[in-house]
């Protein structure tokens, strides 16, 4: 006997509570899902981001800090490392190259980062998409998101340390801080590098120090742009972006500059740290997850003992016409098994739209382009939850279907 017309019925029987199971096991597998694929994307995109950096030298303090101010940008007052510095690392045979970061400055919300024109090009890897690079001090750099056109003349503002400001927003406070005698003006545009720098300013070092009244950082007025510069005259800067030669010579300088006064660290130990700490928050989440999984299980197999159960008369009538055991805790399992698969594949779905918005909400807080994926994890965490539902739900059908008969009908 055909056992799907009896399954239909069931399932037409069962409108109200059949949406219920379904949504519940929806969001069990939704929230492993999403807790799985936005972190791998998050981990990721953040490994990405912090390529540009090989060796970050700064004053002594939070590791993180320094990380999250200089190569996400997250706004953040940090201590000055000793300017001269940058001679040294200079004329150092194991640097390739070095640059300055000096950061405190916004613009419509964006950034201002004071630096070297090498470094806009990230030492000859990048090539501006539109425009050239900065040739002189009241010249600037764009990323690639932000809403400057070439050509078009601004005057940075000074940020407000704890203030959050948003990319394209002109706050109030932005206004009131407005540097009158400084007149930038936009010459070029770098490509998109999928970092927070798609939402940065990049402007000459001297440029910010002149600024802020400390010079340029040279002998005379007017000098060309970048190292040397005059130990003397140079002030303090934020962050220091190295380049060394090699690996070994990397280990050479973080360990020679990792004196009383200077910090020097690979962004990939703070982004372990992080990883870490994010990774034992992942690990609570996982663990609820599991937990809630473990009782939306329990609540399913509850909720299909009852349906089944309530069903007992008509599968006993069946029998009672002549069908099989076999053919009733098909009939049972069937539309169990569809209930669970159709929760597993609805989570699934959900879980991944869930995964999107969280990934829209973080770039558009951090800048930076995370690429989410749904990979094997989530695949079987969907399979298993369908695959464990069926399970519990065929032991449901063969209890039922092994109750006496006579029984069954006088119940």
């Amino acid at each position: 006997m055909n056992p799907w017309p009896m399954v239909l019925a069931d399932l037409r029987a069962m409108r109200w509570s059949a949406p219920v199971a379904i949504f519940l096991i929806a969001l069990a597998v939704a929230i492993g899902v999403t807790v799985s694929a936005q972190e791998r994307a998050l981990r990721r995109a953040s490994a990405r981001a912090a390529a540009d950096f090989p060796l970050l030298i700064g004053a002594p303090g939070s590791q993180a800090q320094l990380v999250l101010t200089a190569v996400y940008l997250q706004s953040e007052a940090l201590p000055l490392v000793d300017g001269t510095i940058l001679n040294r690392l200079a004329s150092d045979p194991r640097v390739e190259a070095s640059a300055p970061l000096a950061y405190g400055d916004i613009v419509m919300g964006y950034p201002v980062i004071g630096t070297t024109r090498d470094f806009v090009g990230r030492w000859g890897r990048l090539q501006p998409s539109e425009g050239r690079l900065f040739n002189e001090e009241n010249e600037a750099v764009v990323g690639a998101d932000v809403r400057l056109i070439l050509g078009e003349a601004f005057k940075p503002s000074h940020a407000i340390t704890g203030q959050h400001n948003v990319p394209g927003i002109v706050a109030d406070d932005e206004v009131k801080h407005r540097h009158a005698q400084t007149l930038l003006k936009v010459v070029g545009r770098l490509p998109r590098t999928g970092s927070a720098w798609d939402r940065a300013i990049l402007i000459p070092v001297e440029s910010v120090w002149e600024t802020h009244g400390l010079g340029n950082g040279h002998q005379t007025e007017g000098a060309s742009l970048g190292p040397p510069f005059d130990s003397a005259k140079i002030p303090g800067v934020p962050a220091i972006v190295v380049k060394p030669k090699g690996v070994a010579q990397a280990y050479q300088l973080r360990s020679e500059y990792r004196t009383s006064g200077v910090m020097a660290l690979f962004p990939a130990e703070a982004l372990t740290a992080m990883y870490q700490l994010v990774g034992d928050i992942r690990d609570v989440l996982v663990i609820a997850s599991v937990l809630n999984n473990v009782i939306i299980f329990l609540a399913i197999s509850l909720l299909l003992t009852t349906l089944i159960s309530l069903r007992r008369r008509r599968y006993a009538v069946l029998r009672a016409l002549g069908a099989t055991k076999f053919y009733v805790a098909t009939v049972a399992g069937l539309g169990a098994a569809i209930i669970t698969s159709l929760g597993a594949l609805g989570g699934f779905v959900l879980g991944w739209g869930a995964t999107i918005v969280v990934v829209n909400i973080i770039e558009a807080r951090t800048g930076l382009v995370i690429a989410a994926s749904l990979e094997a994890n989530e695949f079987l965490l969907a399979l298993s939850m369908a695959g464990v539902g069926s399970i519990l739900a065929v032991i449901g059908a063969v209890a039922a279907s092994r109750k006496p008969v006579a029984d069954a009908l006088r119940s």
